[in-house]
């Protein structure tokens, strides 16, 4: 007799051959010759659909994005020059970037002169998370974390509120978001991999309980976006506002903080029944709900589909419910539904309303989903 999971499974083993065949011998290929700026070693922020780069100007949150992605290479099993790539783009952001103050900052030039100074707790999670997967690939141990402790405590230093949670940036500290909170717990949650200093765990502890005690709303379940200054929602739309794609990854994220501990369980369980019964129309995750968890944007871009597949593989390991089974093999083939393009190992940042593709380039800051999502599959998958 057949095991019950085994149709569901091998559904989703389908998937990720497909997913890996792409990354390996179209996305990596590509990206590493087109998306990378062989003049400094810094990343390029989209492709044209012909697979051209357009030479913007780079945002602080992309460059540690494709280290991440380029760091990931090796172990998922492309065996292009991930090392290079990943020490010479490291050498970039850390030279171009950094203030003064030890934070760093939005906007450089092509050749890395400043454009815009301003502060985002967003950008400084991604440099954190930047920072541990050159670590983790083995580049300058010791000084990647000097580089990490350094920016924590620039961050408790200068973004850190009295009481829980951290200022959105600088100049502009309102309002408070849970979204740069959630990343900056990814990035808490590689560095206890990787280091046995406390105060990774105590920040990813701090981070963790604002999710449910601030960010996840005590009677839906539903995890809102903006706050004010008291951590309650923001009045009018914005403090209504329910991502489908961050229901998911907050999910993953809180299953990997605390895997064992039941009120955490139920807070990320809670959040991907929300994802799949409110947010998922025609295949695919869409944007937005508002907080009575009822449709508010039907559009649904690719990085819902990613962390969709994310949450869903990490229940169905945790649980070794089927449910969650059938749902990672649905968001990997809606997931696959955007790669589709002309050239290999592009892919469409939008879907409409309307099922159709908006056709324009592809940006860099959605590989970092994407390697992230085939990364939680193969863990998923191994025997």
């Amino acid at each position: 007799m057949s095991h019950p999971e085994a149709e569901e499974i091998t559904s989703a083993r389908a998937c990720q051959q497909r997913l890996t065949d792409w990354l390996l011998h179209a996305a990596y290929p590509l990206w590493s010759s087109q998306g990378v700026d062989h003049s400094n070693g810094s990343f390029q922020e989209r492709l044209d659909q012909h697979g051209t780069a357009l030479n913007e100007a780079r945002r602080a949150r992309v460059q540690p994005r494709q280290i991440y992605c380029f760091a990931n290479a090796p172990a998922l099993g492309w065996r292009g020059d991930a090392r290079g790539i990943v020490e010479r783009g490291s050498g970039f952001f850390l030279h171009h970037y950094r203030r003064p103050d030890g934070l760093f900052r939005t906007l450089v030039a092509p050749d890395g002169s400043t454009l815009d100074n301003s502060v985002a707790l967003y950008d400084q999670a991604f440099a954190l998370l930047g920072l541990a997967a050159a670590r983790s690939l083995g580049v300058a141990h010791a000084a990647l974390d000097r580089e990490a402790q350094a920016l924590r405590e620039a961050l408790y230093g200068q973004l850190k509120r009295v009481g829980p949670g951290f200022y959105s940036g600088l100049p502009e500290r309102f309002p408070l978001l849970s979204n740069p909170h959630m990343h900056l717990l990814e990035a808490a949650l590689a560095w206890c991999e990787l280091s046995a200093e406390r105060a990774w765990r105590v920040l990813a502890d701090e981070l963790g309980d604002l999710a449910l005690t601030r960010f996840i709303d005590p009677i839906s379940g539903a995890l809102r976006e903006t706050f004010d200054e008291a951590w309650s929602p923001l009045a009018g739309p914005e403090g209504r506002r329910v991502e489908p794609g961050h229901q998911f990854e907050w999910a993953w994220l809180l299953l990997r903080w605390r895997p064992n501990d039941d009120t955490a369980r139920r807070a990320a369980f809670r959040l991907i029944e929300i994802g799949e019964r409110s947010g998922v129309r025609n295949g695919v995750a869409i944007d937005a709900l508002f907080d009575d968890l009822s449709v508010h944007e039907t559009t649904a871009r690719l990085w819902p589909q990613t962390e969709r597949l994310k949450a869903s593989v990490l229940a169905a390991s945790l649980t070794g419910q089927s449910h969650y089974w059938v749902s990672a093999a649905a968001a990997a083939q809606g997931l696959l539904r955007y790669l589709d393009t002309p050239v290999a190992g592009l892919w469409y940042d939008r879907l409409s309303a309307e099922g159709v593709f908006h056709i324009g380039p592809a940006p860099a800051s959605s590989f970092y989903h994407i390697v992230a999502a085939i990364l939680a599959l193969n863990q998923a998958l191994q025997p």
